[in-house]
């Protein structure tokens, strides 16, 4: 039985999936998606043949008209006045699809792209089909505070580990129910007396950098020897040690792919129904290396063991709590171990890339303001004078001037930049933010510490500035504005950064060792603006080089 006019037929099946499906969701299952877009214009067009020699012909020309109605009728919908977000402003390539946030995203430059929307539209911006960012300091406590919403739809295109247990970590964990309950099992990990027990190891390792860049001749890329750093103390931390980059170099590569394992889920992050895809798409292997790579030191871990209660120990038993519990788990495969994995990754990815781009951000800042360096040396001087350790914990967070430095560098670099998503939960409903602003369920909200922190609102005079001392200035200084409810380098509210009070520590102890044991300088040659150029942000913003000298002081 043919179709009397298949060409109908294909315009009209393709308003109805738009209508009945792509208007209401966003389907990620990938048979779903073949489904959807290829099998009604074949069935359509296997109808209408008149024989069986036309039969690819009438199948294609069925595929092509019912494939452009339906994307001509979902950017007309989007555009339309007629769509829930339609009188926000935005760009129109935001607007119709997010696949243009993805082009954005892949060039590194996505919080400088965000902040010059906010710019130019103001607090609120439209930057997806169903996805506003907004920069109003009144809305991000109820976006994110302790009556916030749950984590938003990107969090399901960030995926490293496949398999079950690989999207139940505390980044990504949706149900804000499951995420408490996990939330008490890392705040185990980073109690002040689970920090106290990692001081050692920290003094340890500090000691280690800063021998290691005394016995260096020349220029050193001191971006790269605080990866180096960075990844060796979180290493300890999360996996209970192995990995020694300073020690031994990055001979495997360990560094180049944890952050090239980062560019791919940055991208699919906007485009979370190609995950199941991944495998197929260039890019995807990088995050596969990463997931293999942590599953392996898991496994060394569970071997070998620790000499201490790791962040490790406190996953792998609480996992297994859950897997004990869980009627329906599949006994082929290692939830346990896989669910560990997944939140152990979360700890090396943000406690060391973010920690080491804020530490080389800093140096590079301080490097090219020379006051700024001075009068911190001279701070560490008074306080440790040279020949003492500057490891004491009570004393470093006491330094208004380091404390000083370490926030400004993070208010203009902030180690998240841009994607702290959120949503109302599916099946909740609109979520009022405030009473005249109200989320329509399906609808994201994104807020971008970057373009809130160089907002002249919040922070001024001169929010794209360097200035450590407006940090300190008073409060009655009338020519001064700095609004530290908005100040959220670590994220906020419930989700905010759990180990936040060891990164500040881990921060105030190297920069303390490295101003109080050396002079430093660029290299000749060097200039800000390359250091400037070469930030990428994948999620997590990403250093390039600090070629930087480095003179061993000597004491009086």
């Amino acid at each position: 039985m043919c179709c009397s006019n298949p060409d109908i037929v294909a315009v009209v099946s393709a308003l109805a999936c738009h209508y009945l499906v792509f208007k209401r969701y966003e389907p990620r299952d990938e048979r779903i998606l073949v489904g959807l877009v290829v099998i009604p214009p074949l069935i359509i067009g296997l109808l209408s043949r008149e024989n069986s020699l036309n039969i690819f012909v009438s199948g294609l020309r069925s595929y092509l008209l019912y494939c452009s109605t339906l994307v001509l009728s979902v950017l007309a919908y989007r555009l339309s006045p007629f769509h829930p977000l339609a009188k926000y402003p935005g760009p129109v390539a935001c607007k119709t699809s997010k696949l243009w946030l993805t082009w954005i995203t892949s060039c590194g430059k996505l919080h400088v792209y965000l902040k010059s929307l906010h710019d130019e539209y103001g607090s609120i911006v439209r930057i997806g089909p169903n996805e506003l960012s907004i920069t109003d300091a009144p809305l991000v406590s109820a976006i994110m505070g302790p009556n916030g919403m749950a984590k938003g739809p990107m969090w399901d295109g960030r995926v490293i580990l496949p398999g079950k247990g690989a999207r139940e970590n505390l980044l990504g964990m949706h149900d804000l129910k499951k995420h408490a309950v996990l939330r008490k099992v890392w705040n185990r990990g980073f109690l002040p007396t689970s920090i106290k027990g990692y001081e050692p190891i920290l003094v340890r390792r500090v000691a280690q950098l800063t021998e290691a860049l005394s016995a260096q001749d020349g220029s050193v890329d001191l971006s790269r020897w605080l990866s180096f750093f960075a990844f060796d103390i979180m290493g300890d931390i999360a996996f209970g040690g192995g990995f020694e980059l300073m020690r031994d170099g990055d001979t495997h590569g360990l560094w180049r792919q944890m952050e090239a394992g980062l560019h791919f889920p940055a991208l699919t992050q906007h485009i979370p129904w190609v995950i199941p895809f991944r495998p197929y798409l260039p890019g995807g292997k990088g995050a596969q290396a990463l997931g293999k790579f942590a599953l392996g030191q898991a496994k060394r871990r569970l071997e070998e063991g620790s000499i201490h209660n790791d962040l490790f120990y406190y996953l792998a038993s609480f996992s297994y709590m859950i897997y004990v519990m869980d009627d329906k788990r599949d006994n082929a495969e290692p939830y346990p171990l896989r669910f560990a994995v997944s939140n152990a990754v979360i700890a090396i990815i943000a406690g060391s890339d973010t920690s080491a781009t804020v530490l080389s951000n800093t140096c590079s800042f301080l490097l090219t303001h020379p006051e700024s360096y001075t009068r911190l040396q001279s701070e560490i001087d008074q306080a440790f004078p040279l020949g003492k350790e500057p490891v004491e914990a009570s004393i470093l967070s006491s330094l208004p001037y380091l404390n000083a430095v370490i926030k400004e560098s993070m208010r203009l670099y902030p180690p998240v930049p841009t994607t702290l998503q959120r949503a109302p939960t599916p099946g909740s409903g609109s979520k009022a933010l405030s009473e005249s602003f109200v989320i329509p369920e399906g609808t994201a909200v994104n807020v971008s510490p970057y373009a809130l922190h160089r907002d002249p609102q919040y922070f001024s005079p001169s929010p794209d500035k360097f200035m450590p001392e407006r940090w300190l200035a008073a409060e009655d200084d009338p020519t001064s504005i700095l609004n530290e409810d908005v100040f959220i380098p670590f994220s906020t509210g419930p989700a905010n950064c759990v180990g936040k009070n060891f990164a500040m520590l881990e921060m105030r102890m190297v920069l303390a060792h490295l101003v109080q044991r050396f002079e430093m300088r660029l290299a000749d040659g060097y200039q800000k603006e390359e250091y400037e150029a070469e930030l990428k942000e994948f999620f997590i913003l990403q250093k390039g080089r600090l070629p930087t000298v480095l003179t061993r002081r000597q004491a009086a």
